[in-house]
């Protein structure tokens, strides 16, 4: 697969593109909101690009990806490859001081202030911030809620008592509590410093309530301007939010493995932490010739990272314990904090993976691309078989009239037109979409079991909720084929699955390859259900202005569509042209003069 292939498959998600050159080196580190389009740019049209940016381009042999959760995400982690990687076309950043952190002292009174220097002393480091400007404002924000000191002075118990220091100027002016002459206890200092960790590590969820409140009471009492401030100090909490899993100030060193797989393959993802920072990020897929334990692959993808990068971290994460021991490494399955954010993190690049490769596989072997698919619509809904035959069912009518309903069938994940089936509705009056529904559906089954018993569907999809399901089921029911078959809704508003006897819809990945199978099958049914409701009702429209004039039948109507085109062009004939044509005098003049009318 050429690079131009490659890149037509990236996904429309916010990450990190790497491209290679010939030897496999890493050449460029790139960020992006959306990978596809960013890195569309580069191929679509090079004679928009500078000359350096030419010469790069030509220079690809290979590119890969990592996806991440946020924009911001996204910025840290190229600056760390960057770093990593060295790459000759992208500007090299000097060292580690990119990105600011909050530092809260382990003095005796602590300071809380930004830096772009993490020092392992004792203090506690909250961040990175991809926005240097979210990270002052909270800043300004602990200030004016907990005045703090901001100097230098190395304040303790005993200096307090001595008397070593005179207060400044922001004592005086309320900026500061005086903790250097003991204005406020050490306790209390204390708990405003332990409320201010508190909302650095994401416990601010009640003080940006409280600011809610307090804005609505304002605007109330037409304080506006109160309000106004009560709301930046909202949205620089809110924002504080945002800040990034990609670093962490913890200083973690460690490896983390995850695993997905299907039948046939299976996908890893494999991140390298040193420093609290990701430093390497590698995909690789398995093909399984026979079928292995979870625990046995995710081993062999141990042993081919190490090969490639040597011993392990003392600390590897993984979403479930390998088969295999190996000396000095500790594998843990973690359930919260950075570590399972990392773990997440993996998780979602081997997905993703996996989804890219049956993306490429719809091109190079669409058959195949078909399969995979189905299977995973097998095992997402729980079906014994696999669902070769499919059929939706859709109901279409406008306020009850010309009510129609439609079923088309898929084969193999693929539409077999030939046997699509539209049907009126005959016993139900008016806008009955649940009886209709019912009727269509055991018209539709009875024939089958009468003509082709041996062809009915693994799949049935009725294209609405629980109540078109459940008189769909009604009808299955009643023909005795219930056991036989596997019946779903699909609910528009959500697309969530509806499945019979389960009391909670089943949601299905947004991208997964299944959900757009049953997608796809529902528009198709929509699509046809809807033509040929409008089919009937235009031939509804031209039977009632031209079929009710006395003398018009069948033949005449026809004759007068094919040779003036519409109901509108006959209306604008003149008279004699008219009479002319039918060879009918009288009758001319009877449709000029209704048609004139209505």
């Amino acid at each position: 697969m050429t690079v131009r292939e490659k890149i037509a498959l990236f996904p429309h998600s916010p990450g990190v593109y790497r491209y290679y050159d010939s030897e496999g080196n890493v050449i460029y580190v790139g960020k992006a909101k959306d990978l596809h389009k960013r890195v569309a740019q580069y191929f679509v049209s090079p004679e928009r690009l500078n000359r350096k940016t030419r010469i790069l381009v030509s220079k690809i042999a290979d590119a890969q990806y990592s996806v991440v959760s946020t924009e911001a995400d996204a910025l840290l982690l190229e600056n760390n490859l960057i770093k990593q990687y060295k790459p000759r076309y992208n500007i090299l950043l000097k060292d580690s001081k990119t990105y600011p952190w909050i530092c809260v002292t382990a003095d005796e009174y602590p300071k809380v202030f930004l830096t772009r220097r993490v020092v392992h002393n004792g203090s506690r480091y909250f961040g990175p911030y991809s926005n240097v400007i979210h990270a002052r404002n909270l800043i300004e924000l602990f200030s004016e809620l907990y005045p703090l000191r901001t100097c230098n002075l190395k304040i303790t118990s005993d200096a307090i008592l001595r008397g070593k220091f005179r207060p400044c100027l922001k004592f005086h002016i309320g900026r500061c509590r005086g903790c250097c002459v003991g204005a406020i206890s050490r306790e209390e200092y204390a708990s405003n410093i332990e409320e201010i960790v508190s909302m650095l590590k994401g416990g601010g969820r009640q003080m940006i309530q409280h600011y809610r409140n307090r804005m609505l009471e304002a605007s109330q009492a037409l304080d506006f301007e109160y309000a106004q401030l009560c709301k930046e100090k909202m949205q620089t909490l809110e924002k504080h939010y945002s800040k990034s899993v990609i670093s962490s100030a913890s200083n973690l060193d460690l490896d983390v493995f995850s695993l997905v797989k299907d039948e046939s393959e299976a996908f890893g993802n494999f991140l390298r932490v040193r420093g609290g920072c990701i430093v390497q990020s590698l995909n690789l897929g398995f093909r399984l010739n026979i079928e292995e334990e979870d625990t046995a692959v995710l081993s062999a993808f141990v042993a081919e990272v190490e090969s490639k990068f040597g011993t392990l971290s003392a600390e590897v994460l993984v979403p479930f314990l390998p088969d295999v021991e190996i000396d000095g490494t500790q594998f843990r399955i973690p359930v919260k904090g950075d570590r399972l954010a990392l773990l997440e993190l993996s998780m979602r690049n081997a997905r993703e993976q996996r989804q890219n490769a049956l993306r490429q596989r719809e091109h190079t072997d669409p058959d195949e691309f078909r399969r995979k698919v189905l299977e995973e619509l097998r095992d997402a809904i729980g079906m014994k078989e696999l669902p070769v035959h499919m059929e939706c069912f859709d109901n279409s009518n406008i306020q009850g009239t010309n009510p129609v309903a439609s079923c088309v069938v898929f084969r193999d994940g693929k539409p077999a037109k030939s046997d699509y089936r539209r049907f009126r509705i005959k016993t139900v009056i008016g806008a009955n979409d649940y009886a209709s529904m019912k009727e269509v559906v055991n018209r539709r089954y009875a024939r089958m079991l009468e003509e082709n018993p041996g062809d009915l569907p693994q799949l049935i999809v009725i294209d609405g909720g629980k109540g078109q399901l459940e008189f769909a089921r009604q009808a299955i029911s009643e023909l005795g084929i219930l056991d036989r078959v596997t019946l779903i809704g699909l609910a528009k508003r959500l697309e969530e699955v509806i499945r019979i006897g389960d009391p909670y819809p089943l949601f299905l990945d947004r991208n997964s390859q299944a959900l757009k199978l049953l997608q796809q099958i529902r528009d198709e049914a929509h699509r046809f259900g809807i033509t040929f409701h409008r089919n009937l009702r235009s031939k509804a429209q031209i039977s009632s202005a031209l079929r009710e004039i006395k003398g018009v039948g069948e033949k005449t109507e026809q004759r007068l569509l094919m040779h003036y085109g519409s109901v509108a062009r006959v209306a604008a004939a003149p008279l004699e042209d008219l009479a002319s044509f039918l060879g009918n005098g009288t009758l001319a003049e009877k449709i000029h003069e209704q048609l004139k009318d209505s």
